[in-house]
């Protein structure tokens, strides 16, 4: 694999140019290796110290414990003959047969913590399962998300279709193919990530669902949050995104073994159908084509707007995203606003005395079904303890003078949960985790003053490289700490040179070995991948090569006219616009919006339903028209001149502020000396 991999991953550019969606599961291109050796010609196997440690770990953790193995079988029925799903564009949207290498039963690879590759191992289920016999049943191994169909008077109640349209269709087709054609008549978003609504357009059409023919039911909130979580630093959350998602890590027992709530998410067409019925009561009884529900709104837990569901006359319980088989991130690495680790444990525990007493069987959107009440109550009590007692013991920690560079290695969780591996953070880590806790009660700063406003690394480190003694001597401490396998003592000095010295290509190889086997220890993908992406650009830099794929019209649509006008605040340019100042009147009639856009002070501010009669300039666009300047597929130019604006006032105003505008790019490190060099 080459420094100029093109950039394959599932993310939509909103803007054109100006920023891009990375949609909350993450996602990749299919990037494969030969998995008997390591994909990279500067890549080093794992050393004694982390086979010391794989091998503790192989016989400390309950291995004996294999009822999630049973589980993630039972049920099932069949797989289909492929193992690739093409997208409509021409490339592969999914290829389940790129991890085959970790179904050679008995191996156990030292690059890979024990426990993950257990993790990956579960993840490998591909197919059709039943979950109760002739009423609800899963297509599993299609995406990173699992796509579940409900058995109605007349037709499939569908339940998260997937990321994309071509791995939603292909599991429609398959279970069609296996259990009898009936059509999709009802449609149920369990939260606003992507992973979870993507593929909608692959199982139902847009039409039936405006003329009310199907229902798509979300919960209150969906479509703000399934666009906006993604939008005001969606271009630096890409960016972050290749180091969580491993985006250009091949399949490989080096590389990307798992994404711990999947395998990984389709390369295909994302799209979005709004809802026609919302979720807007924290409980909601409906029956849909004679399937009764009930859907308990639990907000701020995994998602700002998500929902369990309840089936009183299958005793069934939906768990969403909220329950599944890892503990999740409390912070997502790609960015993302902290989430409350203490109402997640409280809606669990909703979850258990409202349905966990008498429910038989309890799904979700990923990984596999847990069935009995009292297996049912273990993992539910287990996972609410687990958010709880992350909550409660971080701030205890904390309330004791425990600050947030010291609580990721600090807080340990208790060893009755550590014997439970629905307690384990494949998703997210303790570490990050632990951290995120004490930033959303104290945030970032320590309270030592020294470090409320620090130099920036490339100020600080020339002058520790110096009282160091200079990079020779760095070296030599750096590769000494890393063969006494003191890895992240060493990462403390390397990373200082690094930073000295952008160009030090053995400073920068050194750092990612280190980075490499920390990455092999680590429990959770998501912190894996960060540490082996990282390694990756030190070594080779940044990739270079095409954009991410223009997106369809589906986001931009779901997207409102406030949303993209903050956004352009964003992307305005302080120096430009210094000492300008306007107002304009923004009308766009057909959905019967008006705002009232000020430039102030350097700062682009919006309010609805506002109008100024001393308005510099005043524009009337359709919004359907405005849809086409939102995507980049036209500009405002192209609009005023075929007639579709109309523009009252100052027109120089419109043409002052569109050169005021950044178009961001993803060309920018995460790591010094990464940027190619283009004096080559």
């Amino acid at each position: 694999m080459k420094g100029t991999v093109i950039y394959t991953a599932v993310i939509s550019t909103l803007f054109a140019a100006s920023t891009s969606l990375a949609i909350a599961a993450g996602g990749a291109g299919v990037v494969t290796s030969d998995p008997s050796k390591h994909f990279d010609a500067k890549g080093k196997a794992p050393s004694r110290f982390t086979i010391d440690s794989q091998n503790s770990l192989r016989q400390s953790l309950p291995f004996d414990d294999k009822r999630d193995f049973e589980e993630a079988q039972r049920g099932f029925i069949a797989a289909p003959e492929y193992k690739q799903i093409m997208a409509e564009a021409g490339n592969v949207a999914w290829d389940m047969g790129s991890y085959d290498w970790l179904l050679n039963e008995g191996e156990s690879f030292d690059t890979i913590h024990p426990s993950l590759q257990r993790q990956a191992v579960l993840n490998m289920a591909y197919g059709l399962y039943e979950v109760i016999p002739d009423k609800i049943y899963q297509v599993r191994g299609y995406d990173l998300a699992n796509i579940s169909f409900i058995k109605g008077k007349t037709g499939w109640i569908v339940f998260d279709p997937l990321t994309a349209k071509e791995t939603a269709a292909a599991a429609l087709k398959f279970i069609n193919e296996q259990l009898g054609e009936r059509p999709v008549v009802a449609v149920v978003y369990s939260h606003s990530h992507a992973d979870h609504f993507g593929g909608v357009r692959g199982v139902i059409d847009e039409a039936d669902v405006k003329s009310g023919k199907v229902k798509v039911i979300a919960p209150e909130g969906f479509m703000h949050h399934a666009v906006a979580e993604n939008v005001m630093a969606g271009n630096a959350m890409t960016r972050r995104m290749f180091f969580q998602y491993g985006v250009l890590l091949p399949r490989s027992p080096y590389g990307h073994v798992d994404q711990s709530i999947g395998k990984n998410t389709a390369a295909g067409n994302l799209g979005l159908i709004a809802p026609n019925v919302t979720i807007d009561k924290d409980f909601v009884d409906m029956t849909v084509d004679g399937v009764k529900m009930v859907f308990q709104s639990t907000p701020g837990t995994e998602a700002p707007a998500e929902m369990n569901t309840w089936f009183p006359d299958m005793k069934a319980f939906w768990a969403a995203e909220n329950i599944t088989g890892t503990i999740h991130n409390i912070y997502t690495l790609r960015g993302a606003l902290v989430r409350d680790a203490l109402e997640w444990s409280k809606q669990i525990n909703v979850a258990l005395y409202e349905y966990g007493q008498e429910a038989d069987v309890m799904f979700a959107s990923h990984s596999w079904p847990r069935w009995g009440n009292d297996r049912i109550q273990e993992v539910m009590r287990a996972q609410r303890d687990t958010y709880a007692h992350l909550n409660n013991q971080v701030l205890h920690l904390a309330n004791q003078g425990v600050t947030i560079n010291q609580i990721h290695n600090e807080y340990k969780l208790p060893e009755s949960l550590v014997r439970q591996w629905s307690a384990h953070s494949y998703h997210g880590s303790e570490e990050h985790n632990s951290r995120a806790v004490l930033n959303r009660y104290l945030g970032y700063w320590d309270a030592n003053p020294a470090t409320l406003m620090p130099l920036s690394p490339e100020d600080s480190a020339p002058l520790y490289v110096e009282m160091m003694g200079g990079s020779d001597k760095i070296l030599k401490k750096g590769k000494a700490l890393f063969e006494e396998g003191k890895y992240f003592h060493a990462i403390e000095i390397l990373n200082k040179l690094v930073f000295a010295e952008s160009k030090n290509q053995p400073a920068k190889d050194l750092l990612a070995d280190v980075y490499e086997q920390i990455g092999y220890q680590k429990e959770s993908p998501s912190v894996r991948n960060s540490f082996l992406a990282a390694a990756y650009e030190l070594r080779h830099g940044m990739p270079t090569g095409a954009s991410p794929k223009a997106s369809g019209p589906d986001m931009i649509k779901g997207m409102s006219t406030g949303l993209w006008l903050d956004f352009l605040g964003v992307r305005l340019d302080t120096e430009k616009s210094a000492g300008k100042q306007y107002i304009i009147n923004f009308i766009t009639p057909d959905n019967g919006e008006k705002y009232l856009v000020e430039l102030s002070n350097s700062a682009l501010t919006n309010i609805e339903g506002v109008q100024s009669d001393k308005a510099d300039l005043t524009i009337t666009i359709d919004r359907r028209e405005l849809n086409d300047v939102m995507m980049g597929a036209h500009s405002f130019d192209d609009k005023i001149k075929a007639g579709k604006v109309k523009m009252e006032g100052d027109s120089q105003v419109i043409n002052d502020l569109m050169s005021s505008l950044v178009t961001f790019t993803m060309a920018f490190e995460l790591l010094p000396g990464t940027l190619p060099d283009t004096d080559k």
